[in-house]
């Protein structure tokens, strides 16, 4: 975080929270106590009111306020708790994003509001069981980002889980990044895959000795993420038949590519 962005945090946790400790704001956007008081005396500096009492911290002046954002409860909730998922989701890059997001658009909600949001964000919770306890998958969602922004060929070793002579099998790949789609907990790469000679889907977890090419590509102009789910769906229809109490349960687990049910 830059210096000016920080500057504005500052404003905003103040705003939110009320007052604030140096070792709390330091703590808060991970820098030294002796940085933030730089910063608290460029606030003041700026003309922006803050009073400072020793040992206790710093707080705004009584009125002082950054114009509130026109947000419903609604909007307010579905954007933290987007922020929220994306931080268990995403590297320590994005997830600093998405965190200070978040402190942004608490500080500029009027106090009402802010209490009404944080009741509902304290009541929804998503949960993604495991997805930043692999340090190699979160490197590779880091790299993968990276590639897919600078359009960087992609080289890795894969493995399928079925060869034509039904065992295991591992391959070098070499791929064009088009896209991350996280599903069921799992990262997935959607690539031009240079061997299949088409767009091709892959596990991250399936992947090792991922490396980035000097090798550039261009990205089809009309390639669009929601539509290759489509024609995804779009293959082989498998209709099967369970018995009433077993359908069930088969019912809880549902498939990505269900369509439609119906009771034997």
């Amino acid at each position: 975080m830059n210096r000016t962005d920080r500057l504005l945090a500052i404003v905003l946790e103040l705003q939110g929270k009320g007052r604030q400790r140096a070792e709390d704001l330091a703590a808060t956007f991970e820098t030294s106590k002796r940085t933030i008081y730089r910063d608290i005396q460029a606030l003041g500096e700026a003309g922006v009111p803050l009073i400072s009492v020793p040992g206790r911290g710093y707080s705004l002046m009584k009125g002082y306020f950054l114009p509130p954002l026109s947000f419903s409860t609604d909007e307010a909730t579905m954007l933290l708790l987007g922020s929220d998922f994306m931080a268990q989701n995403f590297d320590a890059q994005y997830r600093g994003a998405a965190q200070s997001a978040s402190r942004k658009i608490e500080g500029v909600l009027p106090e009402k509001l802010r209490d009404e949001v944080h009741y509902l964000q304290n009541s929804i919770r998503f949960v993604s069981s495991g997805t930043l306890e692999n340090v190699a998958e979160t490197e590779m969602v880091r790299q993968l980002r990276r590639a897919i922004i600078e359009c960087t060929t992609a080289r890795f070793r894969y493995h399928t889980r079925y060869a034509r002579d039904g065992q295991h099998e591992q391959q070098t790949r070499e791929a064009d990044p088009y896209g991350l789609v996280h599903f069921l907990n799992s990262w997935h790469l959607v690539a031009y895959c240079h061997l299949r000679q088409d767009i091709r889907t892959f596990r991250l977890d399936r992947m090792e000795r991922l490396e980035l090419l000097s090798q550039t590509f261009q990205r089809p102009a009309n390639f669009q993420m929601q539509n290759r789910r489509q024609a995804e769906q779009e293959g082989i229809v498998v209709r099967a038949r369970f018995n009433k109490v077993i359908a069930r349960w088969v019912r809880e687990s549902r498939s990505y590519y269900t369509i439609a049910e119906e009771d034997s």
